[in-house]
C-alpha cells in the first residue's frame, strides 16, 4: 500500500518512537516571534543550556509592532518590552533576527516563504497557530506552545503524536470574483470550525493545483480554523518556480538535487486517507462570516441560517454569536453598513493580495465612512508594492499603505477596531474581541474587502466586476 504526502514527510523526520506513545520528530526549522518566545528562552537559560542549533531558528517581531512610525520607539509599554526582549534573546543565543528596520522583517509566515526559508519536505514549527501556512509547499508545519518552543530550542526535536489524514479534494474552475480565501471559508462553513480536529489535511484537485503559491498559502493558513493540526499541498512546478532564486533556496547542482527529491513528495495512487471530502468549485461564491468563529460563514448573497436549520447542540452558541454581532437569524447582510476594512495578516498580506485590492479600487474612491488599514505582510511586500506603484494607486483612491506587521488581525498592537464597530477583515479569525474589545469581525477575501471599501457597505463583488 502506498503512502500519503503527510506520511512521507513524517516518516523522513521520525528520530525514534516511544512504545505506546508519541514519536520524537526532528524539526528542520523553527520560526519565532516576540509573543511566545520569551518564556522559552528564559527556560533554557534557567537550565544553563544554549540553543542547540541556532542556525535552524529564525526570528522576526510581528504581533506587537506598530504599522506606522516603525523608526520610532514603540509607544505601548508591553509591546515595546516584548520586541526588545526578542532582540536581547536573539543576540544572547545567536539566533538570526529580522528586527524592525531590517529589509526582511515582517509577519513570520510571510517572511519564511518569501526568503526561501520554507522549502518542500521540511518540518516547520512556530509558537503560532497559523504555522500551517507553510504546508502549501508540501511541508509538515504546525503551531506549538511555549514549552514546546523551548523543547525545540534545546533539542531541535519535538515529541508528537501522529495525526490522522484527511483529503479535501476540490475540482472544477472557480467563478469570477471567487478566490482562495473564499474556498477555505466555504470548506470550513461546510465542516464547521471543529470538523478537522485530529487530522492533518491534504488539499488536492484541479481547483487547488490551478492556484498560485500565494493562494495556496491562504488555503493552508486557515487549516487550523477547522480544527486541523495543519494542511498540505503537494509541491509541483508552481512551487518550484516560486522558490527558485530566493535568498535561501538551493543553488546550482543543489537546486537540481532538491527538485528531484521534491518531485517524490506526492500521495501515491494507492495511499489511503482516514477520511476524504470532495467539493465542486462551481458551488463556491464570495464568502463572508456572520458569527464568531470561521465556520459561521455564508456566500455573501445568501441569508444567515434560520434557527431551525441549526443543530440543537449548537443553538445556544449560534444565538450568542448573533447577539454579539448584532445580527438576526435569516437576515441578509447585503447593504449592511461597515465602517472598517482591514487588508493584511499572514492570511492575505502578500503582494498578490495587495495587487488584487489595488486593481479593484483603481479609479474609484474609498467610501467616506470607511476607516481602512492596508498593511503589507513584510518589508519585501511593502518594497514590491511601492516599486509597482500600488501605494500610489491606493493613495489616489483614498487609502494609505502602512508598514508591515500583524496589525488588526489581533488586538496586540495599536491597530484596534472600536467597540461595536464592524470590520470586514481579510485575516483568519472572527472571535469575540479578536480585533479589539467589543469589535465585530466579518472575514472576507481581499477582493470582497475592496468592493466593500469603496461601497461603505456589504456588497456582492460579482455585481461590481466588469
Amino acid at each position: 500500500m502506498g503512502t500519503t504526502l503527510f506520511e512521507k514527510v513524517w516518516n523522513a523526520h521520525v528520530v525514534t518512537e516511544v512504545k505506546d506513545g508519541p514519536s520524537i520528530l526532528y524539526i528542520d526549522k523553527q520560526l519565532i516571534h516576540e509573543v511566545t518566545s520569551p518564556q522559552a528562552f528564559a527556560g533554557i537559560e534557567k537550565r544553563g543550556i544554549g540553543v542547540f542549533r541556532p542556525e535552524r531558528t529564525l526570528a522576526t517581531p510581528d504581533h506587537n509592532v506598530p504599522t506606522k512610525g516603525q523608526n520610532l520607539p514603540i509607544v505601548e509599554d508591553l509591546s515595546r518590552f516584548q520586541v526588545d526582549k526578542l532582540t536581547d534573546n536573539c543576540n544572547k543565543f545567536g539566533v538570526t533576527l529580522y528586527g524592525l528596520g531590517h529589509a526582511s522583517q515582517g509577519v513570520v509566515h510571510v517572511v519564511g516563504p518569501e526568503t526561501g526559508t520554507t522549502l518542500p519536505g521540511m518540518t516547520i514549527v512556530c509558537g503560532d497557530s497559523h504555522t500551517s501556512t507553510h504546508g502549501a509547499f508540501g511541508s509538515i508545519a504546525f503551531g506549538i506552545g511555549t514549552s514546546e518552543v523551548e523543547q525545540v530550542l534545546a533539542t531541535q526535536c519535538l515529541m508528537q503524536t501522529k495525526a490522522k489524514t484527511l483529503k479535501i479534494e476540490i475540482n472544477g474552475k472557480l467563478a469570477k470574483g471567487v478566490t482562495a480565501k473564499d474556498v477555505i471559508l466555504y470548506v470550513i462553513a461546510q465542516i464547521s470550525a471543529a470538523g478537522g480536529t485530529g487530522y492533518f489535511v491534504e488539499y488536492c484537485g484541479s481547483a487547488i493545483t490551478a492556484l498560485s503559491m500565494e493562494a495556496r498559502m491562504t488555503i493552508c493558513n486557515m487549516s487550523i480554523e477547522m480544527g486541523a493540526r495543519g494542511g498540505m499541498i503537494a509541491p509541483d512546478e508552481t512551487t518550484f518556480n516560486y522558490i527558485k532564486g530566493r535568498e535561501f533556496a538551493p543553488k546550482g547542482a543543489k537546486w537540481d538535487e532538491a527538485v528531484a527529491y521534491w518531485k517524490t513528495l506526492y500521495t501515491d495512487a494507492d495511499a489511503v486517507f482516514d477520511k476524504t471530502l470532495k467539493y465542486d468549485a462551481a458551488d463556491i461564491g464570495p464568502m463572508i462570516t456572520y458569527g464568531t468563529n470561521p465556520g459561521m460563514g455564508i456566500s455573501v448573497n445568501k441569508n444567515i441560517p434560520t434557527i431551525d436549520s441549526i443543530e440543537e447542540s449548537n443553538k445556544v452558541t449560534f444565538n450568542k454569536a448573533l447577539d454579539y454581532m448584532g445580527f438576526h437569524a435569516g437576515d441578509s447582510l447585503i447593504g449592511k453598513q461597515v465602517n472598517w476594512v482591514f487588508l493584511g495578516s499572514c492570511t492575505n498580506g502578500r503582494i498578490e493580495d495587495l495587487r488584487q485590492f489595488a486593481e479593484f479600487v483603481k479609479g474609484k474612491q474609498k467610501a467616506a465612512n470607511i476607516n481602512a488599514l492596508i498593511v503589507p505582510g513584510s518589508k519585501q511586500v511593502e518594497k514590491q508594492a511601492i516599486a509597482e506603484g500600488i501605494d500610489k494607486v491606493l493613495a489616489e483612491a483614498g487609502f494609505e499603505l502602512r508598514e508591515p506587521g500583524c496589525s488588526a488581525c489581533l488586538a496586540m498592537n495599536e491597530d484596534k477596531v472600536p467597540k461595536g464597530e464592524y470590520c470586514v477583515s481579510t485575516s483568519n479569525r472572527n472571535f469575540e474581541g479578536r480585533q479589539g474589545p467589543g469589535a465585530r469581525t466579518l472575514l472576507v477575501s481581499p477582493l470582497t474587502a475592496a468592493a466593500i471599501a469603496v461601497s461603505g457597505k456589504i456588497v456582492d463583488v460579482r455585481e461590481m466586476l466588469n
